[in-house]
């Protein structure tokens, strides 16, 4: 039994195979970090590197000389992140779920083309649709009565569309359009045309409002929906009651989101420093985590329900406004920051950088050696049960924490630590290959998701910056338009594609069982700054060279007061 408790109340999904390590194990000094997201690796990061169904020679090569259990997976299909309630769903034109539509390519094989869309401003290749102008794009968007757009085109080009233009003036095109649509089918009000397409128009301000609800935080967005769907509803009284259920969705969601950000708010009015709380009420902060908790795999288990409430809030389109600029050809646009009508994503790469700043502290802050060591192995041990859950965010946290200077310097401490398993999970997010190694283990728990005995097993919650680095590395890489105007909807496919996984995973529901205590800790607890981890670091071990001693004289002078 080790010091803080081996007690384990739950059955544990299957575990992730670990990457061996080939090499022998190679003793480095631990003042400098050797994980972590400014670690540079030889290799650059390409655009495309991230599909999971693209393989070059070299990883093939890679794969046959050591397939775990997971090693040969194929591209994989997931679920659609769109629900498949759809109103009207007799009348309505079926389409295969959202990211089975996505071949190893990352292309719809399945998009059709009308005659009016090869002479209409859209251009295929291979049945694909590759590109098109603007207005084109809008147009294939909105249904008619012979025709519903392909779901993957949906989400596609709501998700991109935003590159081009505000989503208002998006649903304003569409309201006009469906109108213009209407009245063309159905110039003497004949109800059994109106039959025909008000479901289907329906069904897409449904799946815009259940895929991008934070769109409908914008007045002009909310006037446009209402509008269009007064019009479908004084048609007959199935129509009213599906539009009452769909608004009535829709502000439930816009008030969950308003809900969380006044939780985040009241998180972050009260947070304080640790030094400054020390000062003025010492034993209000006795606490260490392993008190608090003991058992590093509900630890595990506590990190998890706060990545997978914090990554539900996420929408798909905050990956996109994160990279909005002016579009070239439109020259009345000026200002872009409207756009914007939430910072979920933001919130979320902030808990990263906390979770970090925490493990560091809860580390630097025992005085004794020995106290110190067994933090570090307690650390260890929840990396690893993160890892095995498929959390790997907090894994890298974690890592990354362990990882800071004023702890990596702590050489007499480590040097009581059995640093064996850490060895296995720094090589596991070794940042070489472009973190080939943590792409592998994220397949391995993306196809042990799809195939789960248990709720528990589906979860997979990526490492979020590297996620939001690939998608940039996406987005700078290729035009979002080709010399000849058109939008290069090419590029939106693959965007499309690595959004839409993520989708899929953020969905989960948390299996555990919530604990308040520990939640509470990992959320509220204050955590050093940088300079009071240097000063209780140096405090621990004293300095080692004229420049630390310098920087600890001056750490004591301006935080301490004392000199």
């Amino acid at each position: 039994m080790t010091p803080y408790g081996s007690h384990r109340r739950d059955v544990r999904p299957r575990e992730l195979p670990i990457r061996p390590l080939h090499v022998k194990a190679h003793k480095e000094s631990k003042s400098r970090s050797r994980v972590g997201l400014k670690s540079s690796s030889k290799q650059k990061t390409t655009i495309f590197s991230t599909l999971g169904s693209e393989k070059s020679l070299s990883d093939c090569k890679k794969e046959q000389q050591w397939k775990p259990a997971y090693s040969s997976v194929t591209p994989v299909c997931f679920p659609s992140p769109l629900t498949d309630k759809a109103i009207g769903k007799e009348s309505m034109p079926q389409t295969p779920p959202f990211s089975a539509m996505f071949d190893s390519s990352g292309y719809n094989r399945n998009l059709y083309q009308s005659a009016e869309d090869s002479c209409g401003g859209l251009y295929y290749h291979d049945n694909n649709l590759l590109s098109g102008s603007l207005e084109a794009l809008i147009q294939h968007l909105v249904p008619n009565v012979d025709y519903y757009p392909d779901r993957t085109y949906i989400f596609t080009f709501l998700l991109s569309s935003r590159l081009f233009m505000h989503p208002y003036e998006l649903m304003g095109k569409v309201c006009h359009l469906c109108v213009e649509h209407q009245r063309l089918s159905d110039p003497d009000g004949d109800k059994n045309q109106m039959r025909k397409i008000a479901p289907k128009i329906l069904q897409l301000l449904t799946e815009w409002t259940e895929t991008f609800p934070y769109d409908f935080r914008d007045e002009r967005m909310m006037r446009n929906l209402k509008d269009l769907a007064h019009r479908i509803a004084s048609g007959e009284e199935t129509y009213r009651k599906n539009v009452q259920q769909m608004m009535q969705c829709l502000i439930r969601k816009l008030a969950a989101l308003s809900q969380y950000e006044e939780v985040l708010a009241k998180i972050s009015s009260t947070s304080t420093d640790r030094l400054t709380v020390l000062k003025t009420k010492p034993q209000s902060i006795q606490r260490d985590i392993i008190t608090v908790c003991s058992d590093p795999y509900t630890l595990a288990q506590q990190l998890t329900h706060i990545e997978l409430e914090r990554l539900n809030y996420i929408g798909p389109e905050e990956f996109v406004q994160a990279f909005v600029q002016k579009d070239p050809l439109d020259n009345d646009k000026s200002c872009f920051s409207e756009r914007k009508k939430t910072r979920n994503l933001e919130a979320y790469v902030e808990w990263f950088n906390r979770l970090s700043y925490l493990v560091a502290t809860e580390i630097c802050m025992p005085v004794k050696k020995k106290h110190r060591a067994r933090m570090i192995e307690y650390f260890i041990d929840v990396a690893r049960e993160c890892f095995n859950i498929g959390n790997f965010n907090s894994l890298m946290a974690i890592i990354s924490g362990m990882n800071m200077s004023p702890v990596s310097r702590l050489k007499k401490t480590w040097a009581k630590v059995k640093t064996a398993k850490f060895d296995i999970l720094e090589h596991q997010m070794d940042p070489s290959s472009n973190f080939y190694n943590y792409r592998t283990a994220l397949r391995g728990a993306a196809q042990r998701s799809l195939t789960a005995h248990s709720s528990r097993e589906k979860i997979v919650i990526p490492f979020f910056s590297l996620l939001i680095k690939d998608i940039y590395f996406l987005n700078e890489g290729c035009a979002n338009r080709l010399p000849n105007g058109h939008v290069n909807f090419e590029k939106f496919w693959e965007l499309a594609k690595q959004v839409s996984e993520f989708m899929t995973w953020k969905q989960v529901e948390c299996p555990f069982e919530r604990d308040r205590k520990i939640l509470q800790y990992l959320l509220t607890v204050p955590v050093f700054s940088e300079d009071a981890l240097y000063l209780a670091s140096y405090e621990s071990e004293g300095p080692e060279n004229h420049i630390e001693k310098d920087r600890w004289k001056s750490l004591r002078s301006s935080l301490l007061g004392r000199v």
